[in-house]
Protein backbone atom coordinates (compact mmCIF):
# COMPACT_ATOMS: atom_id res chain seq x y z
CA UNK A 1 0.00 0.00 0.00
CA UNK A 2 2.81 2.38 0.89
CA UNK A 3 4.57 1.55 -2.40
CA UNK A 4 1.38 2.26 -4.32
CA UNK A 5 1.01 5.68 -2.69
CA UNK A 6 4.63 6.55 -3.47
CA UNK A 7 4.24 5.67 -7.15
CA UNK A 8 1.01 7.68 -7.34
CA UNK A 9 2.65 10.75 -5.81
CA UNK A 10 5.57 10.59 -8.25
CA UNK A 11 3.17 10.28 -11.19
CA UNK A 12 1.19 13.29 -10.00
CA UNK A 13 4.38 15.31 -9.57
CA UNK A 14 5.60 14.48 -13.08
CA UNK A 15 2.17 15.24 -14.57
CA UNK A 16 1.96 18.56 -12.75
CA UNK A 17 5.45 19.55 -13.83
CA UNK A 18 4.63 18.76 -17.44
CA UNK A 19 1.43 20.77 -17.20
CA UNK A 20 3.22 23.79 -15.76
CA UNK A 21 5.92 23.57 -18.41
CA UNK A 22 3.32 23.44 -21.17
CA UNK A 23 1.52 26.42 -19.68
CA UNK A 24 4.72 28.47 -19.54
CA UNK A 25 5.62 27.58 -23.10
CA UNK A 26 2.23 28.60 -24.40
CA UNK A 27 2.29 31.86 -22.48
CA UNK A 28 5.39 33.18 -24.24
CA UNK A 29 6.46 32.10 -27.71
CA UNK A 30 9.10 33.19 -30.19
CA UNK A 31 8.11 34.86 -33.44
CA UNK A 32 10.85 34.73 -36.09
CA UNK A 33 10.89 37.32 -38.88
CA UNK A 34 12.68 36.83 -42.22
CA UNK A 35 13.47 40.55 -42.39
CA UNK A 36 14.98 43.12 -40.05
CA UNK A 37 12.58 45.81 -41.27
CA UNK A 38 8.81 46.12 -41.46
CA UNK A 39 6.10 45.00 -39.05
CA UNK A 40 5.85 41.83 -36.94
CA UNK A 41 2.62 40.80 -35.19
CA UNK A 42 2.67 38.57 -32.12
CA UNK A 43 1.04 38.15 -28.74
CA UNK A 44 1.89 40.34 -25.76
CA UNK A 45 5.07 38.98 -24.16
CA UNK A 46 6.24 37.05 -27.25
CA UNK A 47 9.95 37.14 -28.08
CA UNK A 48 10.73 38.61 -31.50
CA UNK A 49 13.69 37.25 -33.46
CA UNK A 50 15.15 37.60 -36.95
CA UNK A 51 16.93 35.01 -39.05
CA UNK A 52 20.66 35.37 -39.54
CA UNK A 53 20.13 35.12 -43.30
CA UNK A 54 18.08 38.36 -43.20
CA UNK A 55 21.19 40.37 -42.22
CA UNK A 56 23.81 38.39 -44.19
CA UNK A 57 24.40 41.17 -46.72
CA UNK A 58 24.63 43.83 -44.00
CA UNK A 59 27.14 41.79 -42.02
CA UNK A 60 29.20 41.18 -45.16
CA UNK A 61 29.32 44.88 -45.98
CA UNK A 62 30.10 45.86 -42.39
CA UNK A 63 33.02 43.42 -42.19
CA UNK A 64 34.44 44.49 -45.55
CA UNK A 65 34.32 48.16 -44.51
CA UNK A 66 35.99 47.60 -41.15
CA UNK A 67 39.53 47.95 -42.50
CA UNK A 68 40.82 44.98 -40.45
CA UNK A 69 41.53 42.57 -43.31
CA UNK A 70 38.21 40.95 -42.45
CA UNK A 71 36.67 38.61 -45.03
CA UNK A 72 33.07 39.80 -45.33
CA UNK A 73 31.88 36.72 -47.20
CA UNK A 74 33.01 34.45 -44.38
CA UNK A 75 31.40 36.66 -41.74
CA UNK A 76 28.17 36.75 -43.77
CA UNK A 77 28.09 32.98 -44.11
CA UNK A 78 28.65 32.61 -40.36
CA UNK A 79 25.70 34.82 -39.41
CA UNK A 80 23.49 33.19 -42.06
CA UNK A 81 23.89 29.91 -40.19
CA UNK A 82 22.18 31.33 -37.08
CA UNK A 83 18.49 30.30 -37.24
CA UNK A 84 17.13 33.00 -34.88
CA UNK A 85 18.54 36.15 -33.28
CA UNK A 86 16.33 37.58 -30.53
CA UNK A 87 15.97 41.34 -30.97
CA UNK A 88 13.00 42.33 -28.76
CA UNK A 89 9.69 41.48 -27.14
CA UNK A 90 6.07 42.42 -27.86
CA UNK A 91 5.05 44.87 -25.10
CA UNK A 92 1.89 44.67 -23.00
CA UNK A 93 0.28 47.39 -25.09
CA UNK A 94 -0.93 47.97 -28.62
CA UNK A 95 2.60 47.84 -29.98
CA UNK A 96 6.19 48.99 -29.83
CA UNK A 97 9.40 48.61 -31.78
CA UNK A 98 12.73 46.85 -31.97
CA UNK A 99 15.09 49.70 -32.72
CA UNK A 100 18.00 49.53 -35.09
CA UNK A 101 20.40 49.90 -32.17
CA UNK A 102 18.91 46.85 -30.42
CA UNK A 103 19.04 44.76 -33.60
CA UNK A 104 22.63 45.80 -34.31
CA UNK A 105 23.71 44.83 -30.80
CA UNK A 106 21.98 41.44 -31.03
CA UNK A 107 23.61 40.70 -34.40
CA UNK A 108 27.01 41.70 -33.02
CA UNK A 109 26.64 39.23 -30.13
CA UNK A 110 25.51 36.43 -32.45
CA UNK A 111 28.44 37.05 -34.82
CA UNK A 112 30.95 37.11 -31.96
CA UNK A 113 29.57 33.80 -30.62
CA UNK A 114 29.95 32.21 -34.06
CA UNK A 115 33.78 32.61 -33.85
CA UNK A 116 33.97 33.32 -37.56
CA UNK A 117 37.39 33.26 -39.22
CA UNK A 118 36.33 36.24 -41.36
CA UNK A 119 36.51 38.85 -38.57
CA UNK A 120 40.08 39.82 -39.45
CA UNK A 121 42.90 40.91 -37.20
CA UNK A 122 40.87 43.24 -34.94
CA UNK A 123 37.65 41.49 -33.94
CA UNK A 124 36.35 44.40 -31.86
CA UNK A 125 36.73 46.90 -34.70
CA UNK A 126 35.08 44.51 -37.15
CA UNK A 127 32.17 43.88 -34.79
CA UNK A 128 31.74 47.65 -34.27
CA UNK A 129 31.51 48.17 -38.02
CA UNK A 130 28.99 45.34 -38.40
CA UNK A 131 26.87 46.63 -35.51
CA UNK A 132 26.81 50.17 -36.94
CA UNK A 133 25.89 48.95 -40.44
CA UNK A 134 23.01 46.80 -39.15
CA UNK A 135 21.72 49.52 -36.79
CA UNK A 136 21.43 52.05 -39.63
CA UNK A 137 19.47 49.71 -41.90
CA UNK A 138 17.14 47.81 -39.52
CA UNK A 139 14.04 48.66 -37.49
CA UNK A 140 11.00 46.53 -36.63
CA UNK A 141 7.50 47.64 -35.61
CA UNK A 142 5.99 45.21 -33.11
CA UNK A 143 2.19 44.81 -32.88
CA UNK A 144 0.24 42.92 -30.21
CA UNK A 145 -2.50 40.91 -31.90
CA UNK A 146 -4.29 40.18 -28.62
CA UNK A 147 -4.32 43.72 -27.29
CA UNK A 148 -7.75 45.07 -26.30
CA UNK A 149 -8.14 48.77 -25.53
CA UNK A 150 -9.59 49.31 -22.03
CA UNK A 151 -13.14 50.63 -21.92
CA UNK A 152 -13.82 53.85 -20.00
CA UNK A 153 -17.53 53.88 -19.03
CA UNK A 154 -18.32 55.67 -15.79
CA UNK A 155 -14.80 57.04 -15.29
CA UNK A 156 -14.46 60.43 -13.51
CA UNK A 157 -14.61 63.23 -16.01
CA UNK A 158 -16.98 61.43 -18.41
CA UNK A 159 -20.15 60.95 -16.33
CA UNK A 160 -20.56 57.47 -17.84
CA UNK A 161 -22.17 58.87 -20.97
CA UNK A 162 -19.18 60.13 -22.88
CA UNK A 163 -20.14 63.76 -22.25
CA UNK A 164 -17.26 65.82 -20.80
CA UNK A 165 -18.04 66.86 -17.23
CA UNK A 166 -16.19 69.02 -14.73
CA UNK A 167 -15.88 68.28 -11.03
CA UNK A 168 -16.71 71.09 -8.66
CA UNK A 169 -14.88 71.61 -5.34
CA UNK A 170 -17.88 70.13 -3.51
CA UNK A 171 -17.58 66.84 -5.35
CA UNK A 172 -20.54 67.32 -7.73
CA UNK A 173 -20.19 67.49 -11.45
CA UNK A 174 -21.69 69.87 -13.93
CA UNK A 175 -21.58 70.63 -17.61
CA UNK A 176 -18.71 72.87 -18.66
CA UNK A 177 -21.13 75.19 -20.47
CA UNK A 178 -22.56 76.27 -17.10
CA UNK A 179 -19.29 77.63 -15.77
CA UNK A 180 -18.86 81.39 -15.41
CA UNK A 181 -15.48 83.02 -16.13
CA UNK A 182 -13.68 83.86 -12.90
CA UNK A 183 -15.74 81.55 -10.66
CA UNK A 184 -14.33 78.59 -8.73
CA UNK A 185 -16.21 75.98 -10.72
CA UNK A 186 -19.71 77.16 -9.76
CA UNK A 187 -22.76 76.68 -11.91
CA UNK A 188 -24.35 80.09 -11.51
CA UNK A 189 -25.16 80.47 -15.19
CA UNK A 190 -23.81 80.14 -18.69
CA UNK A 191 -21.06 82.38 -19.96
CA UNK A 192 -22.45 84.95 -22.41
CA UNK A 193 -21.43 84.68 -26.01
CA UNK A 194 -19.35 87.44 -27.50
CA UNK A 195 -21.37 90.21 -29.18
CA UNK A 196 -20.05 91.24 -32.57
CA UNK A 197 -23.07 93.39 -33.47
CA UNK A 198 -21.12 96.66 -33.19
CA UNK A 199 -18.64 95.79 -35.94
CA UNK A 200 -19.58 97.57 -39.22
CA UNK A 201 -20.06 95.30 -42.18
CA UNK A 202 -20.55 95.89 -45.89
CA UNK A 203 -23.79 94.71 -47.45
CA UNK A 204 -23.60 93.23 -50.91
CA UNK A 205 -25.42 95.15 -53.66
CA UNK A 206 -25.69 98.51 -51.87
CA UNK A 207 -23.77 101.76 -52.35
CA UNK A 208 -23.66 105.11 -50.56
CA UNK A 209 -25.25 107.96 -52.51
CA UNK A 210 -22.90 110.85 -53.48
CA UNK A 211 -25.10 113.28 -51.53
CA UNK A 212 -24.40 111.35 -48.33
CA UNK A 213 -20.66 111.48 -48.84
CA UNK A 214 -20.34 115.31 -48.95
CA UNK A 215 -22.19 118.22 -47.26
CA UNK A 216 -25.35 119.39 -48.98
CA UNK A 217 -23.95 122.93 -49.64
CA UNK A 218 -20.32 121.87 -50.12
CA UNK A 219 -18.28 121.64 -53.31
CA UNK A 220 -16.32 118.85 -54.86
CA UNK A 221 -12.59 119.22 -55.52
CA UNK A 222 -11.99 120.62 -59.00
CA UNK A 223 -15.51 122.05 -59.35
CA UNK A 224 -15.53 124.48 -62.32
CA UNK A 225 -17.99 126.77 -60.55
CA UNK A 226 -15.47 127.54 -57.79
CA UNK A 227 -12.71 130.09 -58.59
CA UNK A 228 -9.36 128.33 -58.70
CA UNK A 229 -6.11 129.84 -57.43
CA UNK A 230 -4.03 131.50 -60.14
CA UNK A 231 -6.89 131.87 -62.65
CA UNK A 232 -8.24 135.26 -63.76
CA UNK A 233 -8.44 138.44 -61.76
CA UNK A 234 -8.64 137.85 -58.01
CA UNK A 235 -9.26 141.44 -57.06
CA UNK A 236 -12.88 140.75 -56.24
CA UNK A 237 -12.02 138.03 -53.72
CA UNK A 238 -11.91 138.64 -50.00
CA UNK A 239 -8.61 138.90 -48.20
CA UNK A 240 -9.19 135.55 -46.49
CA UNK A 241 -9.18 133.51 -49.69
CA UNK A 242 -6.98 135.67 -51.98
CA UNK A 243 -3.62 134.21 -52.98
CA UNK A 244 -0.72 135.26 -50.76
CA UNK A 245 1.19 138.32 -52.06
CA UNK A 246 -1.64 139.63 -54.27
CA UNK A 247 0.48 138.95 -57.35
CA UNK A 248 -0.82 140.46 -60.63
CA UNK A 249 0.13 139.55 -64.17
CA UNK A 250 2.17 142.09 -66.19
CA UNK A 251 0.33 141.54 -69.43
CA UNK A 252 -2.99 143.19 -70.21
CA UNK A 253 -6.15 141.28 -70.79
CA UNK A 254 -5.87 141.59 -74.56
CA UNK A 255 -6.30 138.93 -77.18
CA UNK A 256 -4.08 135.90 -77.01
CA UNK A 257 -2.52 136.67 -80.46
CA UNK A 258 -1.41 140.27 -79.66
CA UNK A 259 2.34 141.00 -79.42
CA UNK A 260 2.96 142.41 -75.97
CA UNK A 261 5.45 145.17 -75.06
CA UNK A 262 7.90 142.96 -73.15
CA UNK A 263 8.19 140.65 -76.13
CA UNK A 264 8.80 143.65 -78.43
CA UNK A 265 11.56 145.02 -76.21
CA UNK A 266 13.23 141.61 -76.06
CA UNK A 267 13.27 141.31 -79.85
CA UNK A 268 14.81 144.80 -80.28
CA UNK A 269 17.57 144.09 -77.71
CA UNK A 270 18.33 140.70 -79.32
CA UNK A 271 18.58 142.35 -82.78
CA UNK A 272 21.02 144.97 -81.48
CA UNK A 273 23.27 142.41 -79.82
CA UNK A 274 23.27 140.25 -82.94
CA UNK A 275 24.20 143.23 -85.18
CA UNK A 276 27.11 144.12 -82.90
CA UNK A 277 28.47 140.58 -82.98
CA UNK A 278 28.20 140.41 -86.77
CA UNK A 279 30.02 143.74 -87.18
CA UNK A 280 32.85 142.63 -84.89
CA UNK A 281 33.25 139.34 -86.76
CA UNK A 282 33.32 141.10 -90.21
CA UNK A 283 35.98 143.60 -89.08
CA UNK A 284 38.24 140.82 -87.76
CA UNK A 285 37.97 138.88 -91.00
CA UNK A 286 38.79 142.00 -93.07
CA UNK A 287 41.94 142.75 -91.05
Amino acid sequence: MRKFLTVTALAAFVTGSAFLSAGTASASQQVVSNSCTGTVTGQMGDQIAITGASVKTLVTNGANNAGTLAIGAWAGDSIAGVPAITVGQVPNSAGGEATGAAIGKAVRTALANSHSLGLGLDWNKTLNSVESTVAKACNLTLLAGNYVAPSTPGQPGTGGTGTPQDSTPGGSTGNLSNLNPGTAGGTGGSAPMRDYGGIPTATAGTAVAPGARYPANGTLPGDASVPQAGQGDQSGQSAGIRDAGNAQSLASNGASNDVQLPMLLAVIVLAGVTAGLVRTWVLRRAS
